[in-house]
């Protein structure tokens, strides 16, 4: 099963959506990084991705980007080939 890790905020309905998706693909389990309670994580973030929004997701160490960009993945058919890696 992929590895997932997500960035992540209480409050984020693309958080939401993305979760939602990748639950719907078989992913049962999602490391989510809190940038909310802690600061220092979404410097992180953002010094990693370049950018600053939540939800920002990988899957096997790979950048995939936010929900849109999971989305589009999907509806490319790109993105259960990344998830069975």
């Amino acid at each position: 099963m992929a590895k997932v890790v997500m960035y992540t905020t209480a409050v984020c309905p693309f958080c939401i959506r993305a979760e939602q998706l990748l639950k719907k693909k078989g992913i049962s389990e999602i490391e989510k990084i809190r940038v909310d309670l802690e600061p220092e994580l979404r410097a992180a973030m953002m010094e990693k991705t370049g950018r600053r929004t939540v939800p920002q997701i990988y899957i096997n160490g790979e950048h995939v980007g936010g929900y849109d960009d999971l989305a589009e993945l999907n509806l490319d058919g790109k993105l259960d080939e990344l998830l069975s890696k």
